[in-house]
């Protein structure tokens, strides 16, 4: 599983979003490619998990959003014992810089390229 480049499919508002910028520096590609793919094939069995869309320049900046049903479901995949220790590695080896914030989403809506309508 790679993380998505495309839109995630989600339901009406309103959930969450937790939204993770980070500068990655050039240590353990491989090893950094892997556990995000981990990570997104664990948060996808998760309670309360929507979706997620992520992107990543050259630069190494990134933004990743995943989507979540509920505050506590945020809780239960903060408490993951696998995320927390791939997180509290990822702080040490992986990023330069890195902000989280949690949002909860009112409203959504957007054009659809095939449709060419706004929903």
């Amino acid at each position: 599983m790679t993380l998505p480049t495309g839109f995630a499919d989600l339901p009406a508002p309103p959930y969450y979003a937790v939204i993770f910028s980070s500068l990655r520096n050039r240590d353990d590609e491989a090893g950094y490619a892997a556990a995000s793919d981990r990570m997104l094939e664990l948060a996808a069995r998760q309670p309360g998990f929507l979706g997620a869309e992520s992107t990543r320049g050259a630069d190494g900046f990134g933004i990743t959003v995943s989507y979540w049903a509920s505050e506590s479901a945020i809780a239960g995949w903060k408490h993951q014992a696998e995320h927390a220790a791939t997180r509290a590695y990822g702080r040490t080896h992986w990023y330069d810089h890195f902000e989280l914030r949690v949002a909860r989403v009112e409203r959504a809506y957007g054009k659809t390229a095939r449709s060419g309508t706004t929903r």
